[in-house]
């Protein structure tokens, strides 16, 4: 569903003014100078609204937190949560998340959020996914050894895909649950969240911690998967359905 165009948006885009980060690429490896006594900074990635993350920030104001969303009219009612109660160690960037590495020094990220993405459903769309082994090759561009992904979603397919795909791409899996708010809410939710948790929808969430890993190479002789798409034919040189090979 298409969110309604918000009214006035420019000005109240302007009054939160100081929260907004429009250079974001001239403040890679410098991050902390905007809170140069936070114990850790932390992404999340597509704030939507931004229930969770001004809760968050209000939570833990030991934390730096940078949000990261594309949609101006949802990006403005999550800085003026944020403004409102004075919360000074939230800013937000108006970006895609596979621009972290421009953003980003190596190491400079303790955690990234990832709530209630796109599912992307289509097997052929299976990259889009936040969850993916091409961004999640990009957050460990990003993230310090030992830092975590912190995954929740109500799409039980894409979970399942997700914690099959997080240790594949060197992240090791903790805090798996299929039921996250089974006996009560659990942490802070986003607005999505807080929907699904009144309709008795059962939310998943999972932790993925960075560790050493090492990119495998496809061998040239390998066969392709039993995944196939209707896309690229010239992969095998065929105009019918193919095979695409995967790791």
């Amino acid at each position: 569903m298409r969110m309604r165009k918000k009214k006035n948006l420019v000005p109240r885009m302007e009054r939160c003014a100081a929260q907004l980060i429009r250079d974001p690429y001239g403040h890679r490896g410098h991050w902390r100078d905007l809170m140069p006594q936070a114990r850790e900074l932390r992404v999340e990635l597509g704030c939507g609204k931004g229930r969770f993350t001004h809760g968050t920030a209000a939570a833990e104001p030991d934390v730096l937190f940078i949000a990261i969303e594309m949609v101006p009219d949802a990006m403005v009612v999550a800085m003026e949560r944020c403004v409102n109660d004075g919360l000074t160690n939230v800013f937000f960037v108006d970006a895609n998340a596979d621009q972290l590495p421009q953003f980003f020094a190596p190491g400079e990220v303790d955690r990234i959020y990832i709530n209630f993405c796109d599912p992307w459903p289509s097997k052929r769309h299976a990259k889009r996914r936040l969850t993916h082994g091409n961004f999640l090759k990009l957050y460990r561009q990003v993230l310090k050894m030992g830092g975590q992904i912190h995954f929740k979603t109500d799409n039980q397919p894409l979970f399942e895909f997700s914690v099959e795909e997080l240790p594949q791409f060197g992240f090791e899996l903790s805090e798996v649950t299929r039921n996250l708010h089974e006996n009560g809410p659990v942490g802070v939710m986003t607005d999505y969240e807080a929907k699904f948790h009144e309709l008795g929808q059962p939310i998943n969430r999972c932790v993925g911690t960075m560790v050493d890993w090492e990119e495998s190479e496809v061998p040239e002789d390998a066969e392709p998967a039993e995944e196939t798409v209707k896309e690229y034919p010239w992969i095998l040189g065929k105009v019918r359905t193919v095979s695409v090979m995967t790791a």
